[in-house]
Parts: structure tokens; C-alpha cells; sequence
């Protein structure tokens, strides 16, 4: 069985899959250290690990499944492994497509993998959290605002909540269809991959059509399932 860990800046998912890509089970951690590595090493007949991190990884935790996994994957050199992962889960699971995959966690990031397996380049926009936060700090009377996760936000807002609410969803969903729209201009046929922690906050807004609807691929576990892949390619 396979460990396959994404650290995020605000959590960590873990996953137990097997090579065939099924997962076995998933679990969320808002602080994540190696004593968790150790329970699940023990609960669980896991044989390969494989971790990607955001942040600074505790060194007991690389040191832990270096020490208790017959194969270990850790790249610490490399930049963006969370976009090489979602990129690598989305080519998965449509292999002769390109590609367009966006993840919405902390930061917000748009990368481009043509049919052929290339990665074309990405780029990085502030979350919606980061939106919401520096609304309310770079201003004297702006409050903080939170919103549900299923929460169909209005065209424009009546009230200042709901115009925060709008200016910053609305904007990240416009913004979601500007990159699809432009990139639909330069190549033919392109699949949309969405995942991460805040998709559902975009997913209800960004679908105003059909067309759009069959377009957009939502897949809560796309890192994992790259995770997955790469270390099942390493062994």
C-alpha cells in the first residue's frame, strides 16, 4: 500500500492507495507531524511513501518514512511539487488531452500541459482567502468576510457583505473563464482540470452554462492521485 502525503499551507491530506490508483482511505490534518507518520505506519500495512510540501517539512517526518518505506520520494530541490503533482494526476487521467489545471488553495494556480505531456508553463494569483484578507486589512471599514461553501453569490451585492462576497468570487470565477476562453483561442480542444481546498466555493459559481458544465472536471484528490502516479513511476 502507498502513502502518499500533500502539506499544504493551511493542511495536510493523506491518502492510502494502492498502484492501481484506488484509494483506500483519506484523512485530513490541521497539524501534521511525525508521530502521525508513526500511527499510520503502524495501523496500516504500508510498504512506499511518497510526500509533497509547500512549506518546511519537519525533518522527523522525512526521516520517519525514509527509515519505514521501502521506496521514499522526496524532492525538496524541486519548486511547485503540489503543481507537478496535480499535473500529473490530471495527464492520468486523460493522457492524449490538453490540459488546463487549477488549483484553488491558498494561492491560485493555472498551469497548461499540451496533449503530448508537455508542460507549457503556469501562473500563481492570490486565494480567495488572501482576497477577503487584504480587502479588510488594506482598508479602514471593509469587514473580514467568510462564505459558505455552496453559497450561489449574487451578481452584485445589495449590502457591503455581499458585494465582498461577489467582488471577490465572481472576480476569481470571471477570471477562471477568461483563462479558458483565451486558451480556447490558441488550441483546439483543452480539458479543465479544478481541484483544490476552495474549489467548491468557485465550482457553483464558474458553471453558468451546459457548455461550461461539461467543460469543468472538478477532482477534490488530484495532487494525490499524481502523488500516487510518481511514486508508483519511481518504484
Amino acid at each position: 500500500m502507498n502513502l502518499c502525503i500533500d502539506q499544504g499551507n493551511s493542511r495536510t491530506k493523506v491518502a492510502l492507495m494502492t498502484d492501481e490508483g484506488k484509494m483506500i482511505n483519506h484523512f485530513i490534518y490541521k497539524q501534521f507531524s511525525s508521530s502521525d507518520v508513526e500511527r499510520l505506519l503502524d495501523l496500516y500495512d504500508i510498504t512506499d511513501s511518497i510526500i509533497s510540501s509547500v512549506v518546511n517539512i519537519e525533518a522527523a517526518v522525512v526521516n520517519t518514512l525514509h527509515r519505514r518505506s521501502q521506496h521514499f520520494v522526496h524532492t525538496p530541490q524541486t519548486l511547485g511539487q503540489d503543481r507537478l503533482a496535480a499535473a500529473v494526476g490530471a495527464k492520468s487521467l486523460c493522457p492524449n488531452e490538453n490540459l488546463l489545471i487549477i488549483d484553488a488553495g491558498s494561492a491560485i494556480t493555472y498551469d497548461f500541459v499540451s496533449d503530448k505531456g508537455e508542460y507549457m508553463g503556469g501562473n500563481i494569483a492570490p486565494g480567495l482567502k488572501m482576497r477577503f484578507t487584504m480587502l479588510q486589512r488594506m482598508t479602514k471599514k471593509l469587514p473580514l468576510v467568510e462564505v459558505e461553501e455552496n453559497e450561489l453569490i449574487p451578481l452584485f451585492g445589495k449590502n457591503t457583505r455581499d458585494a465582498i462576497a461577489a467582488g471577490v468570487i465572481r472576480g476569481v470565477a470571471y477570471e477562471v473563464k477568461g483563462y479558458m476562453r483565451t486558451l480556447g483561442e490558441k488550441v483546439p480542444h483543452f480539458r479543465t482540470f479544478l481541484t483544490g481546498g476552495n474549489a467548491p466555493f468557485i465550482l457553483n459559481n464558474v458553471r453558468t452554462s451546459r457548455t461550461e458544465k461539461r467543460e469543468i472536471r472538478y477532482e477534490k484528490n488530484l495532487v494525490l492521485t499524481g502523488l500516487n502516479t510518481i511514486l508508483c513511476a519511481n518504484k
